[in-house]
């Protein structure tokens, strides 16, 4: 009987400590879930008149074991049959939580980050820019690595760092956004 109280104990202790413990969570002050995304986050080219300008991100409950960060900009729905990469940032410390608006253009992203060439051909943030008439959704995502390090070519494909990013996350949190013109 006692052996069965304590076994119900530490199983009641193991679910309260799971349930306590807060999931890995990403935040904008720029962008929100199911929200808009403003001008700012706008291509500029292809027809789009926008800042291009990559957004505030903040993240928060790394899981334990992260090594490293990894930031990507995906659009689901673009007439291509592979969606469209719009940033990949990879190799991020994992003592950062948060990358600065506009830091993919003024040359401040966190120290060692590395940004992989986007579908636009530029390796920096690529704003929204779907056709006339259609909304897309636009899924920034950090990603809580297990390793120090991604081991990528300089001219790596989306679908390679893609590929390596999965093969590594230990868990991951996102902000979906949409836009249309």
């Amino acid at each position: 009987m006692l052996l069965k109280a304590l076994l119900l104990g530490a199983f009641a202790g193991a679910i309260g400590t799971q349930a306590s413990a807060e999931a890995f969570k990403l935040s904008s002050s720029t962008i929100s879930e199911g929200g808009k995304l403003g001008l700012a986050q706008v291509f500029k080219g292809f027809g789009c008149e926008g800042g291009n300008v990559s957004p505030d991100l903040s993240w928060s409950n790394a899981p334990q074991g992260t090594k490293s960060f990894a930031v990507t900009v995906y659009d689901p729905d673009a007439p291509t049959g592979s969606g469209w990469w719009h940033w990949n940032v990879v190799n991020i410390s994992p003592s950062v939580s948060s990358i600065k608006s506009g830091a993919s253009a003024t040359g401040t992203l966190p120290a060692g980050a590395a940004q992989i060439k986007n579908d636009y051909g530029a390796s920096a943030f690529g704003g929204a820019c779907p056709p006339p008439g259609e909304v897309h959704r636009y899924i920034f995502t950090v990603y809580a690595l297990g390793v120090d390090k991604l081991d990528l070519p300089k001219d790596a494909s989306n679908a390679l760092a893609g590929f390596m990013i999965r093969a590594n996350a230990i868990d991951q949190a996102s902000i979906t956004a949409v836009y249309n013109r």
